[in-house]
């Protein structure tokens, strides 16, 4: 849920703006959220889970019938209006402080991760949510650099 909004935050890109920087890295964001996806998807199924937190055909709800919770970061619906409904300029800021709050929200669930005792042992899960932190990291910095020069 969380890296399909950071997608459909992309997707947003093309048509929204010109500016070649935030093109470019939209684009680097598009596709690590999407391969990440399918990383995890395949480590799900691998281990029997459900590849979905939502009550199948119920996006809204969790697998318990309790509404979904938005996972820390996330941009809230007014959020992604106002991120629609903009663009140039104003696209490109309002991208850029969003994407700067989820990816502190992936941040945030990495260190939940790993402050969980036993979590983060599987070594494939481990080097995923270490390279995520560390990607994460320094696109926060590239996209506060990016804001400072507006």
């Amino acid at each position: 849920m969380h890296h399909g909004q950071a997608v459909e935050m992309t997707a947003l890109i093309p048509s929204h703006t010109e500016n070649k920087e935030i093109r470019s890295l939209g684009a680097r964001i598009g596709l690590s959220q999407t391969d990440e996806m399918k990383f995890m998807k395949r480590w799900l199924v691998a281990r029997g889970e459900p590849a979905s937190m939502a009550m199948p055909g119920m996006p809204d709800m969790d697998r318990s019938g309790n509404p979904m919770r938005a996972m820390p970061g996330m941009l809230t619906p007014q959020q992604m209006d106002a991120l629609r409904q903009a663009s140039g300029p104003e696209f490109d800021r309002l991208f850029l402080t969003g994407m700067i709050q989820h990816h502190n929200g992936a941040l945030i669930m990495v260190k939940q991760l790993f402050d969980t005792p036993g979590a983060g042992q599987d070594a494939d899960l481990f080097e995923f949510a270490t390279d995520a932190d560390n990607s994460q990291r320094a696109e926060i910095s590239i996209m506060q650099g990016m804001l400072k020069e507006k």
